[in-house]
C-alpha cells in the first residue's frame, strides 16, 4: 500500500479508536466495547505493517505482514485470556458468591443514564423489593437492585457491573416461575459462564439487547409462546438467589465443570474442560457478543 495512504489511514484509525475508548469510559457499553476490540486488533496489525513499510524490517508485502500480525494478536490475547481463566480458577473467591442485603444506601448510582432506567421502572409499575450485593474480588462488589412486576409474577434483577476503569455497566436479568416448576430467565449478561444450568431452567441470554423495555417485551413474549402459567413470587430475593447459587455449584460439580471441594486447593476450582469452555465463551462474547448454552 502506498505510504501516502497508509500513514493518514493509521492516524485516522488511531483517533477514532481513542474517541471510542473515551466515549466508553462514560457509557461502559458492552456493544461499544466489541467495536473497540475489533478496531484495536485491526489497528495493531495495520500499524505494524505500516511501520514495516517505513523501516523495511521484513521483506514481505504489506498485507502479508498485516495478516501475520493479526494472527499473532489472536495468539497473544488467547494466551492472556487463558491465564485469566486459570487465575480465576486458582483464586479463593467462589464462582457462585453468596449475596447479602445491601443496607449501605448505595444501591443505585446517580448517573443520568441509570436514573432514567429507574424512572422507566416506576412508570411501568415495577416495585422495588430488595437491594443485594456480593463481593466478586478485591473488595469489589456486584450490586443488584431487585424489582417485581405489579402482578408479582416477573422478578427483575438490575445488576451494576463494575469495570476496571471505574465505570458501571448495567445488565438485566428477568425471571418467572411457572406452574410446571420451570424457571424462565431472560437476560443480557455479557460475562462468560461456560457452565451448566438446571434442566428446569429455560435461559435466553442476548448481550446485544441493551434496552430494558425490549428485554421485558422479549421475556413476556417467551412466556406467551410457551403457554406457561406464571406464578407469583413468594420467596424473598435474597433467599432465592442464594438457593440458586448453591444449586448451580452442586450441578456444575456433578457435571464436571467444577472440581470436587477436596481437590480445589491443589488443582483449582474449574476442570480443564470447564476452563476451555470459559475461554471459548470469553472469545465469543468479546468479539461477537455470543454466548453458549451447555
Amino acid at each position: 500500500m502506498p505510504e501516502h495512504l497508509t500513514l493518514p489511514l493509521a492516524g485516522t484509525s488511531l483517533l477514532l479508536l481513542m474517541l471510542l475508548v473515551y466515549l466508553n469510559l462514560r457509557l461502559a457499553s458492552p456493544i461499544l466495547a466489541i467495536v473497540i476490540r475489533w478496531l484495536r486488533w485491526i489497528f495493531f496489525a495495520f500499524s505494524m505493517a505500516v511501520l514495516n513499510e517505513v523501516f523495511l524490517v521484513v521483506d514481505r508485502p504489506f498485507w502479508v505482514v498485516a495478516s501475520s500480525v493479526f494472527l499473532f494478536w489472536f495468539l497473544l490475547e488467547s494466551m492472556f485470556n487463558w491465564l485469566k481463566v486459570s487465575a480465576i480458577s486458582l483464586s479463593p473467591l467462589p464462582l457462585f458468591p453468596r449475596y447479602i442485603v445491601n443496607t449501605g444506601g448505595d444501591e443505585w448510582p446517580t448517573q443520568k443514564r441509570l436514573l432514567r432506567v429507574r424512572d422507566w421502572l416506576r412508570d411501568n409499575r415495577f416495585t422495588h423489593v430488595q437491594a443485594l450485593k456480593a463481593e466478586i474480588g478485591g473488595g469489589i462488589w456486584l450490586r443488584t437492585s431487585v424489582y417485581q412486576s405489579n402482578d408479582g409474577t416477573l422478578r427483575l434483577h438490575v445488576l451494576f457491573v463494575p469495570q476496571e476503569n471505574g465505570a458501571l455497566t448495567v445488565c438485566y436479568s428477568l425471571a418467572t416461575k411457572s406452574d410446571d416448576e420451570r424457571r424462565y430467565v431472560t437476560d443480557n449478561l455479557y460475562i462468560p459462564f461456560g457452565g451448566f444450568y438446571p434442566e428446569s431452567w429455560h435461559v435466553e441470554r442476548n448481550p446485544w439487547r441493551r434496552n430494558l423495555a425490549k428485554i421485558v417485551a422479549r421475556h413476556r413474549d417467551r412466556l406467551s409462546t410457551s403457554n406457561a402459567i406464571a406464578l407469583q413470587w413468594e420467596i424473598s430475593p435474597i433467599d432465592d438467589i442464594n438457593q440458586q447459587q448453591q444449586q448451580m455449584e452442586m450441578i456444575n460439580t456433578e457435571l464436571g465443570y467444577l472440581l470436587p471441594h477436596s481437590e480445589r486447593e491443589e488443582f483449582g476450582k474449574i476442570t480443564p474442560g470447564g476452563r476451555f469452555r470459559i475461554w471459548k465463551e470469553a472469545w465469543l462474547l468479546d468479539y461477537f457478543g455470543i454466548t453458549q448454552r451447555y
